[in-house]
């Protein structure tokens, strides 16, 4: 099972990279579509003076038309409607002073000097001169839309230079004379500009965004999470115990640098669990060999100390007899070392087979009283047994689990003193069976607890003669493990130490 924690999308470094895309596309886009605005509306501030002249005259020539052929019209709903094909501010000025604008009205003074000279019955000339910028008449510079505290649009600034936009004006004539005139401005308003521009602005932003999105994800950011995605899928197929698992190695960018690397790291560590293994099961054949070799030996000397120990060939002198006792008992442990080692030798290598059946708890707890029951009564422990209902019967291999708790029976026993007591009993606990023994000995020192199941681990190597091979509880661990459960162990220093066996129901 991965211990990968949960992908979240918004920690990909994929969806980070393509954000950060987006949002400086976008940003682009924007600074872009701001110069296009600004350069939008300034684009009329280059033109000449004599083209809003010019377009004053026409729109005065059609509005003098529409006119003559419709007498009925009012002049200023006919200015109206022609106003609003018009891209910039216009008006018109009749002579009784009232004006027709649109959003922005022209500049008071320019007005009373128009209605003054309609008043007046100009003659062409002045029209004439009033077609150019004139002084005083709202000729500035000041940008539309003025605010503050400052003089309107057409007034006239501290320094005496006009405000406002400059502004043509051409004459109305019907039947011969002026009637009006009409006022058109040299620029354009920003409300104007952003009506006609943004949208386009807007949409072209817009679609370009997708686009550009679109095609980078196709092009650039896909191909890039495919390749991270391949080489954290062979990751975790290594991790997981496949050892042939390599990354796709594509171009000479980081992603195939880094593929290249975890190959790189693969192949070592591949090579060396495979010399690992390798060693380890030569350490194994070798340790089954030689225990296997030395079984010959060790019955023909237990046999012939044996031989040495009845009355017809024991040695005459008393401190003979006891040199042949010792031989004899010294053989008999290496003889329990030897069968342990060839025990732990074939449970590492996989070499033994269990078989497997229901087994009686209470049958196996009394198979070990009746063993132990004698040398416990004769060392003063206490030795006694416990079933729950519901754990009388485990699945697994009777002799294999009678040897588990035969072995920590006889730990236990060698490491109580008189006066104790060793308990065996079994429970069920998170839907599996508990086989304990528990002591109340001398316990177990902290820092010796994590190494109590290594192979020939004594936390005293003053007692090394106490009856001990140094193997029975990496024997109990390899057997309980063949069975799919788990061996424990916990201890208090003088209070005593248990041994739990958690079988799976």
């Amino acid at each position: 099972m991965s211990d990968a924690p949960p992908r979240r999308w918004y920690r990909s470094l994929y969806w980070r990279i393509a954000a950060g895309f987006i949002a400086a596309l976008a940003l682009m886009l924007v600074v872009q579509g701001g110069l296009l605005f600004w350069l939008s509306s300034q684009r009329d501030e280059a033109l000449p003076p004599r083209l809003i002249a010019d377009l004053a005259a026409l729109v005065a020539d059609e509005l003098a038309a529409d006119a003559a052929r419709s007498p009925s019209a009012d002049l200023a709903e006919l200015a109206r409607a022609r106003f609003k094909e018009l891209d910039r501010p216009a008006a018109l000025v009749l002579p009784d002073g009232s004006v027709v604008a649109g959003a922005v009205p022209p500049p008071e003074p320019l007005v009373a000097t128009v209605v003054a000279r309609l008043r007046a019955g100009a003659g062409e000339g002045d029209w004439q001169r009033m077609r150019r910028p004139m002084p005083g008449m709202g000729m500035g510079r000041a940008p539309f839309g003025s605010r503050g505290g400052g003089p309107r649009a057409g007034g006239a600034a501290a320094d005496g230079r006009p405000l406002g936009p400059p502004w043509a004006v051409a004459p109305i004539r019907a039947d011969g004379r002026v009637v009006a005139a009409v006022l058109v401005a040299r620029g354009r308003p920003l409300e104007a500009v952003a009506r006609d521009v943004v949208p386009w602005l807007v949409a072209g932003a817009a679609v370009l965004l997708l686009v550009g999105t679109a095609l980078a994800s196709l092009v650039v950011f896909r191909p890039a999470h495919a390749r991270l995605r391949d080489l954290e899928t062979a990751a975790r197929r290594f991790g997981d115990g496949d050892r042939a698992a390599r990354a796709a190695v594509a171009g000479g960018d980081e992603v195939a640098s880094v593929a290249r690397a975890f190959n790189r790291m693969a192949e070592d560590a591949a090579a060396r669990e495979a010399a690992l293994v390798e060693a380890d099961r030569a350490r194994r054949q070798l340790l089954a060999d030689v225990t296997h070799e030395l079984r010959t030996p060790l019955t023909a000397i237990r046999g012939y100390a044996e031989t040495l120990t009845l009355p017809a060939f024991a040695p005459a002198s008393a401190e003979g007899q006891r040199f042949v006792h010792i031989v004899d008992a010294e053989a008999q442990r290496l003889e329990r070392l030897v069968n342990d080692l060839l025990d732990l030798a074939r449970f590492e290598a996989g070499g033994v087979t269990l078989e497997r059946d229901t087994v009686s708890v209470p049958a196996l707890f009394t198979r070990v009283l009746e063993r132990h029951g004698q040398a416990a009564e004769a060392a003063g422990v206490a030795l006694s047994t416990e079933v729950a209902p519901e754990a009388e019967a485990v699945n697994g291999d009777a002799r294999r689990l009678e040897q588990v708790v035969q072995n920590l029976t006889a730990n236990a026993l060698r490491h109580t003193p008189a006066g104790g007591r060793v308990s065996l009993s079994a429970f069920v606990d998170a839907g599996g069976v508990v086989l304990r023994v528990a002591d109340t000995g001398e316990g177990i020192a902290p820092e010796h607890l994590p190494h109590v199941f290594d192979r020939f681990f004594k936390a005293d190597p003053a007692r090394a003669d106490a009856g001990g091979t140094g193997l029975g509880l990496s024997i109990v661990k390899a057997i309980v493990e063949r069975h799919g459960g788990a061996v424990t162990v916990a201890s208090t220093p003088g209070a005593g130490t248990t041994f739990d066996v958690r079988l799976p129901a």
